[in-house]
C-alpha cells in the first residue's frame, strides 16, 4: 500500500475505474481536480499531483488529462518531478525502472480501464531503479539544477 496523489481535470469512467482499483489495493489518496469536486484545470491538476510528490505528502501519483501530455507537461515543471505518460503496462515498467519515474500520466481519451490493473501492476512493482540508468538519472538532476 502506498500514498498516492491522483488527479484528474474531468471525472470519466476511467478516474472512476482508477479510484475503485487504488481503494481495492488499500492505497491511502490525496485527490485534485474534478475527482476532489474542484475546477482545477489539467496545468493545475499536474502541477498540484507532482508538489505532493516531490514535498513527500505522498509517495507517487497519478494524474489524467484528455491526452494525458497535459498533465505531464505540467508535472515535469516542479523540480523533483519526474512525469511519464504511460500507455501500457510495458511503458509503466520502464519508466519506473529506468527513468525512477515518479508520477504516472494517463490519457483519459486512450487508457481503457480494462488496462489499469496491468498498469497499476507495472508501476507500483516496478522497482528498483535499474543501477545501470545512475549516470543518466544524474544527467537528469544536472538538467534540473542548470534551469
Amino acid at each position: 500500500m502506498a500514498t498516492v496523489s491522483l488527479g484528474a481535470d474531468e471525472r470519466t469512467a476511467l478516474t472512476d475505474a482508477l479510484l475503485a482499483e487504488l481503494g481495492q489495493r488499500g492505497h491511502e489518496l490525496t485527490l485534485h481536480g474534478a475527482l476532489a469536486g474542484s475546477g482545477e484545470e489539467w496545468a493545475r491538476v499536474g502541477e498540484l499531483v507532482a508538489r505532493d510528490v516531490v514535498s513527500g505528502r505522498t509517495a507517487t501519483g497519478i494524474a489524467c488529462c484528455h491526452t494525458g501530455t497535459g498533465v505531464c507537461i505540467a508535472a515535469n515543471k516542479v523540480t523533483g518531478a519526474r512525469a511519464a505518460l504511460c500507455a501500457d503496462a510495458g511503458i509503466a515498467l520502464g519508466a519506473r525502472r529506468w527513468n525512477d519515474a515518479n508520477v504516472l500520466c494517463l490519457s483519459l481519451a486512450r487508457t481503457r480501464p480494462g488496462d489499469l490493473p496491468a498498469i497499476l501492476d507495472a508501476w507500483f512493482d516496478g522497482g528498483p531503479v535499474d543501477e545501470a540508468e545512475r549516470a543518466n538519472l544524474a544527467h537528469v538532476g544536472l538538467l534540473e539544477r542548470l534551469r
